[in-house]
């Protein structure tokens, strides 16, 4: 019987262990793959305090590493069945069942990608699926960005200080946001000499390049002419998806399936919480991961302290 189980080793849930283990708690951890989550697959990490610029791989290490001298068992599996709503939570895995008094959900959020050819060969090598952690290393440089929703209008404003040219692709004849911020976008790209050039109506129908991305071939939706656009980098911005299928049934969810949680990472279920990139919030970056999982941790000491 453990204390916790925490479920994902990105930030939010080695921070979380860090807490639970410096706090005596007996916690497992459960990752499928690496810890780190995204972080480890990041190039480079320039906006962590602290660190100048460190690989994400590397910063992901030392957070490992500083957990694991404090004795963090990692089990590593998929999760086959949760079971949560009692008293006592259930987790099924690979190797076994595992108990808890609580649990913390640190499941993490994927960002969608466009399903063609060559593109995880470029991913670090041209290809992000976030300006802001990435947007300076394309300074003064021809970049892309494809999305049709919010985060596309707001990458490319992000991105508009710093890159050379900016092409925005949607596969729509207008753009799904608020009015605001894609007024700023039409205003930009109607200026005299705009570095911003909209092409709607259209999809990436391949990458290419030797060892780095040097160009996307765009075809028009409705001619089906194609277009080759020499770029150094492209955004990839259709959404991201929160690892939340085995919970629908169970935990409140907005509508994309992040998980609701309240300002302590409570979620709906007693002695469930949820923290990081998994959870219904503003802004994800390592650094509110971090965040969530140090509130995570504290709110799960005080509600373990009140049972009997």
């Amino acid at each position: 019987m453990y204390d916790t189980i925490i479920v994902g080793g990105g930030p939010a849930g080695l921070t979380a262990a860090l807490y639970a283990l410096r706090a005596k708690k007996k916690i497992v951890m459960i990752e499928r793959m690496i810890p780190g989550g995204q972080v480890a697959k990041t190039l480079t990490v320039e906006n962590y305090p602290g660190f100048e610029s460190i690989s994400g791989f590397d910063l992901a290490n030392k957070m490992y590493e500083q957990v694991t001298k404090l004795g963090l068992e990692i089990i590593y599996s998929d999760i086959l069945e949760y079971d949560i709503t009692g008293s006592i939570k259930k987790i099924k895995t690979h190797n076994g069942t595992f108990e808890a008094k609580t649990i913390l959900l640190c499941l993490g959020a994927f960002a969608v990608q466009l399903e063609v050819e060559n593109e995880k060969k470029f991913i670090g090598k041209g290809i992000s699926y976030c300006a802001t952690c990435d947007g300076n290393f394309f300074k003064d440089k021809t970049v892309a960005v494809v999305g049709g929703g919010s985060s596309s209008i707001e990458d490319t404003l992000y991105l508009y200080d710093i890159a050379k040219k900016i092409y925005i692709i949607n596969r729509r004849d207008k753009f799904i946001c608020e009015e605001e911020p894609l007024n700023k976008i039409k205003t930009l790209s109607n200026s005299d000499n705009s570095k911003i050039e909209i092409i709607l109506n259209s999809v990436i129908t391949s990458l290419n390049g030797d060892d780095k991305l040097e160009n996307i071939t765009v075809k028009n939706k409705n001619d089906n002419t194609l277009k080759e656009l020499k770029i150094d980098g492209l955004f990839v911005t259709i959404g991201r998806k929160p690892d939340t299928e085995l919970l629908k049934n169970t935990l409140n969810l907005d509508d994309i399936g992040y998980i609701l949680t309240d300002e302590n990472m409570k979620t709906n279920i007693d002695g469930v919480f949820a923290a990081g990139d998994v959870r219904h919030k503003t802004l994800r970056q390592i650094v509110t991961a971090c965040a969530d999982g140090a509130i995570a941790s504290m709110s799960i000491n005080n509600y373990i302290s009140t049972l009997k």
